[in-house]
């Protein structure tokens, strides 16, 4: 199992946050941390508030991670699919698609409404 190095863990936190600047306003930031080939994936709100919304997979390739979705009412990450059938997409489309859920803003799983 390969676990990313230190630069892809640098870009990765860099990517996700300015998603997160661009499309998820709710959000004051995106934390990322590591743990093997996983990185986990909370979003800040302005009131302090940590929202757990899902686990990347690093496979080797930094464009291109596994998904799982937290599940708040089990209180742990299940491998999903993303808004485009697969299982591994970019690490923006696994932001989109878990702040869809847990901001409630379905337009995220729509490419065609999505800024």
């Amino acid at each position: 199992m390969p676990t990313p190095p230190a630069s892809t863990k640098t870009s990765l936190g860099q990517r996700l946050n300015a998603r997160a600047r661009e499309r998820w306003p709710a959000l004051a930031r995106v934390d990322v941390r590591f743990r093997g080939q996983f990185a986990y994936i909370d979003g800040q709100l302005p009131d302090g508030e940590v929202l757990p919304l899902c686990r990347l997979r690093y496979g080797g390739s930094a464009s291109r991670w596994g998904f799982a979705i937290y599940r708040a009412s089990h209180d742990d990450y299940r491998d999903n699919y993303l808004p485009s059938g697969d299982t591994a997409g970019s690490p923006e489309e696994a932001l989109d698609c878990a702040c869809g859920l847990y901001l409630n803003d379905p337009t995220a799983w729509r490419p065609d409404t999505t800024p």
